[in-house]
């Protein structure tokens, strides 16, 4: 038995539309009536269905009130009539682990094909703009939604244009609202997140607009990737019910969020666009990997980590801008008291670095003493770690090179644990920003000197001391 569809204008097919066109080419399906048709016996039977009368709905991306001006945003205006069925409750734990071995390709394309036009890419003008690749590889419709927060680097703003270009698209912007960015900046200043840290920034520019884009979603596609972030990401599944934010529907588990590139390494997701010649952000050729908006972000150097160049003042294990805020874990406030320490999201247990004979390790009492004297017998050079912290395993190698080669130089090198219950007294006593934070205590001076690169080679560390020894 199968269904024939009769109409006397138009075939009506199971995808939507694409987003890309006219708005005054848009119209709702015609109502006509379908037949039964029996293909073992290739004859129509005479009963007929009539389709409802119901008329479509219209749910835009950014799910607000129509303004009343004379230009409207194409994303209030440009939409698609509403899919009428609802998706069936699904096990995405289950999901997940079936497509914990598919290829980008085929995550994208099921995910289109379970949620048509209520589904949207995520894009940032970084290189996420594999995701649309891969949406445009599938044939199937697909909208793109990104997030303009008036702070973006002019390249992005060219990268946008050229990828609307080059897929026939239109992007759908959403920005921050005027009055709260207005009273953001009147209040603390157009760079106050160097001083208080990007989360209230971000919450205002990033988090609130997206937050109303997800509104008119039942699901979003991200590029989030495992190794992206060792510190936050590296658990993220394929396809997940979103822990933060809520669907068209409303309410905990309304939103699914896939991420078909999560277990693709970077440099593959390079390879792919340089082979299907995928237009590229111009920021990357300067050494920007992760791209955000101007202020903070920068370029990196060869060896480093990607996200060293979003939000380089802060601790490495926060940086998210809310976007994804349910990869970080919550800290638990209770530590090992022997070589073993917890890790401060509670997942694992990591041993204790900067081990050597020649590295003292200091106490809260005692770094607290230290920094009380104003004349000190010897210079000391001291880190701020967590032994959790990439970035502090990736410099324990040369810190420690460094300790052997000042013994008996009359330059002390030690070790302060900054992280857990310590790191707020670091913070406000010992100029924590980030993990990890080098600290030179001059021989007749009372207040440390922060040591200001993120070159942590023995040489640089020595040429720092050297100048100030």
């Amino acid at each position: 038995m199968a269904l024939a569809v009769a109409s006397s204008s138009t075939s009506i097919s199971g995808r939507t539309f694409s987003l890309s066109t006219p708005s005054s080419d848009l119209k709702a399906p015609p109502v006509g009536s379908f037949r039964v048709v029996d293909r073992a016996h290739g004859q129509i039977q005479s009963q007929a269905v009539t389709f409802s009368q119901r008329r479509s709905s219209v749910k835009p991306v950014n799910a607000q009130p129509k303004r009343n001006e004379s230009i409207v945003p194409l994303a209030a205006t440009i939409v698609a009539p509403e899919v009428v069925e609802k998706v069936e409750a699904e096990d995405f734990t289950h999901l997940a682990k079936g497509l914990e071995n598919a290829s980008p390709l085929e995550i994208m394309d099921k995910a289109l094909e379970k949620f048509g036009n209520d589904i949207a890419i995520a894009f940032s003008g970084a290189e996420d703009v594999a995701l649309i690749e891969y949406a445009h590889l599938t044939g199937r419709p697909y909208r793109v939604f990104s997030l303009d927060t008036g702070r973006l680097n002019p390249e992005t703003y060219q990268f946008f244009d050229t990828v609307e270009k080059h897929y026939g698209i239109r992007i759908e912007y959403m920005f921050p609202d005027a009055v709260e960015v207005q009273a953001l900046v009147r209040s603390k200043g157009l760079f106050s997140f160097y001083e208080d840290g990007h989360q209230e920034c971000c919450r205002v520019r990033k988090v609130r607009p997206l937050r109303r884009a997800l509104k008119g979603l039942r699901a979003w596609i991200t590029g989030q990737r495992k190794d992206q972030s060792p510190g936050t990401r590296s658990e993220i599944p394929v396809v997940q019910v979103d822990p933060v934010f809520e669907g068209l529907d409303g309410g905990i588990g309304s939103l699914v969020k896939w991420n078909p590139v999560a277990n693709v390494e970077g440099r593959d997701i390079w390879d792919f666009l340089r082979a299907m010649n995928v237009p590229v952000n111009s920021l990357h050729s300067k050494g920007y990997i992760s791209i955000g908006c101007e202020p903070c972000t920068r370029s990196v150097l060869p060896g480093q980590h990607e996200r060293e160049g979003r939000w380089w003042w802060e601790d490495a294990k926060a940086k998210e801008c809310g976007l994804h805020k349910g990869n970080i874990k919550q800290e638990e406030g209770n530590q090992s008291n022997g070589n073993g320490a917890s890790h401060s999201n509670g997942t694992a247990t990591e041993t204790d670095i900067f081990t050597s004979q020649n590295l003292v390790t200091l106490s809260r009492t005692g770094i607290e003493n230290l920094a009380r004297l104003e004349n000190r017998h010897e210079p000391w050079i001291v880190v701020l770690y967590a032994p959790w912290c990439q970035f502090c395993q990736a410099m324990e190698g040369s810190y420690i090179e460094l300790a052997d080669k000042l013994a008996g130089s009359g330059v002390k090198v030690g070790k302060f644990r900054a992280d857990g219950d310590q790191k707020e007294f670091a913070q406000n006593e010992l100029q924590l920003g980030s993990f990890p934070t080098i600290l030179f205590f001059p021989k007749h001076s009372s207040r440390p000197i922060k040591y200001p690169s993120e070159k942590r080679d023995v040489d640089s560390l020595l040429a720092f001391i050297n100048a100030l020894r």
